[in-house]
């Protein structure tokens, strides 16, 4: 919303033809576009190559999990609650590591003449999408600028997938015990990677990872896979691609 924004006032031409327009609508509260840069909603430039590379590192996301055998060895409760919790950040540096990179535009307004002549229909037939808005989005970006200009090795990427995939701070998991002494693990494999004069760029590494958990999983999930699966839950297509089985491990 633009409760807070200062724009409202910045074009009056443009208020008082929305006002006059507006009148017709039924009922409806008065939405405006708010004229604040960063609080813009946009879109993906490119959505139909964007979100297939996306899909393809969600892909690898998923599998990088289900190859780890200490991973499936745990149980599927804890499973569960690790994938919910991490899939984005392990997402995200997937989109690092493959170079997946995206520009975005401004969200398309529908014109005003087909919102008065819709007259609220369309409302009661489907719920309007979130759109990212600019701001959350150089956010995101500024993120994955920030591990590019790491260059990871892929040791170091796997490694370090490992510290983030075994977080043991996750309320609860069964075996939170367990899962930190295979975070510990890979954060031991991922320091002996580099070399003793360069410990310093172990927890620029560990820094830099933990952006990524503060980059919101709508956000993720309205930029990147909306436009594919609609109104669908991530979260349970993504657990569906964990444990599907293939009609070759039926065959056995």
């Amino acid at each position: 919303g633009c409760e807070r924004c200062q724009c409202r006032g910045e074009d009056k031409q443009t208020a008082i033809l929305y006002t006059l327009l507006s009148q017709n609508l039924a009922r409806r509260p008065a939405h405006r576009r708010c004229l604040c840069h960063r609080r813009r909603t946009v879109c993906l430039r490119t959505p139909h190559l964007t979100c297939q590379a996306a899909s393809n590192v969600l892909g690898k996301t998923i599998s990088f999990m289900k190859n780890l055998p200490s991973f499936r060895l745990l149980p599927r409760e804890d499973q569960l609650l690790l994938l919910e919790s991490c899939w984005v950040p392990l997402f995200l540096l997937g989109l690092v590591q493959e170079m997946v990179t995206f520009e975005v535009m401004e969200t398309p307004a529908p014109s005003m003449l087909k919102k008065i002549l819709l007259d609220g229909q369309s409302q009661q037939q489907e719920p309007e999408r979130t759109q990212p808005t600019l701001a959350a989005v150089q956010r995101l970006q500024c993120c994955l600028n920030s591990f590019w200009s790491l260059d990871l090795s892929p040791k170091e990427y796997a490694y370090l997938k490992g510290a983030i995939l075994f977080n043991p701070d996750i309320p609860g998991l069964r075996t939170s015990l367990y899962i930190e002494s295979l975070q510990q693990e890979a954060q031991r494999a991922l320091q002996e990677v580099l070399q003793p004069e360069d410990q310093g760029r172990f927890a620029r590494i560990l820094l830099i990872a933990s952006t990524l958990k503060s980059i919101p999983p709508a956000l993720i999930t309205d930029l990147f896979f909306r436009p594919i699966i609609g109104n669908a839950d991530i979260v349970e297509l993504i657990t569906e691609m964990l444990y599907e089985i293939t009609s070759e491990q039926l065959a056995h």
